[in-house]
């Protein structure tokens, strides 16, 4: 048996944990390739005009899998902590994805307003594979710790990156633009290339996230988002710049980044919206010119 999952949306925050679980479950997992502009042309085919352009994506990692896999991996995402939502997208994927494509999904759901927590769904999940309540619990708690142990990890290198002598800009962004091929990777990796150290939005410790978020906001109820503007707070002051990354037309985001710009008053922020149409050439123009203002607050010269 072999479980795909799409490279793409949830898969860059939940990868470690669900990789291990079908690990530990002994289940052959296979993973769409890195985002193509291929990949996106296949989503649009999918997608209604409305759709962000991480869904569109999204869809074009699904397509890739259809007939190579037993089951492809769509969680139902609505709710992960009490009176907050995820986004409306992750509610309504398992739906789409059935609806839009002829293939087997394998399906959790989380809505801890409704009591169906994580632990549980991951049980009921290794029951449709054929695994015991036993077995499936195990693998969940394995997997949750090489889950911690993995993000732990990344909290150290990114505590050395902090000590860089090179400007740091905070990349604040959902890990699936983050990490994406076609939207936040070229960026970070121009950054890299131009001497600029990177800081990842998703790479924090997330124990005072409300208390953290309250300093911009306190009343943002999608969680996704808080947790963004809880790691703002938490880099403000170790930072030299802000690139805010979201996809067209993305309406928490679009709320959130307003609220970012009009409390953090003090760091260059520069907000950066990817849809399908991007210029390459006009991207680079404008993390140029805010690399040159960071460059001047440093009082570093091109020379």
């Amino acid at each position: 048996m072999t479980i795909g999952i799409p490279n793409a949306l949830l898969y860059h925050k939940y990868k470690d944990l669900w990789i291990n679980f079908f690990k530990e479950l002994k289940i052959n997992v296979l993973i769409s390739n890195k985002t193509t502009k291929r990949t996106l042309e296949e989503g649009i085919k999918y997608a209604q005009d409305e759709a962000c352009l991480s869904l569109k994506i999204y869809l074009g990692h699904v397509k890739e899998l259809i007939n190579k896999v037993d089951y492809i991996l769509v969680p139902r995402i609505i709710s992960i902590n009490p009176h907050e939502k995820a986004c409306t997208n992750f509610a309504l994927l398992y739906d789409l994805i059935n609806n839009t494509f002829n293939c087997k999904i394998l399906n959790y759901n989380i809505d801890v307003d409704k009591k169906n927590y994580e632990i549980d769904s991951f049980i009921e999940m290794g029951k449709t594979l054929g695994k015991s309540k036993r077995e499936s619990k195990k693998a969940y708690l394995i997997a949750k710790e090489k889950e911690q142990e993995a993000l732990d990890k990344r909290l150290r290198m990114q505590l050395l990156e902090l000590k860089s002598p090179y400007p740091k800009i905070l990349i604040a962004a959902h890990p699936y633009n983050l990490y994406d091929e076609l939207i936040g990777i070229p960026i970070i990796n121009f950054l890299r290339k131009n001497k600029i150290t990177p800081i990842f939005s998703d790479i924090y410790n997330n124990i005072k996230t409300n208390y953290e978020c309250s300093y911009i906001s306190n009343s943002i109820y999608w969680t996704y988002n808080k947790e963004l503007l809880a790691a703002i707070t938490h880099y403000k002051n170790k930072i030299d710049g802000i690139i805010l990354i979201s996809s067209f037309p993305c309406g928490p985001d679009s709320l959130s980044n307003e609220m970012i710009t009009n409390k953090i008053n003090n760091i260059p922020i520069l907000s950066i919206i990817i849809d399908e149409l991007n210029n390459s050439s006009g991207l680079i123009t404008r993390l140029e010119s805010f690399i040159d203002i960071i460059n001047m607050k440093r009082g570093i010269t091109n020379g």
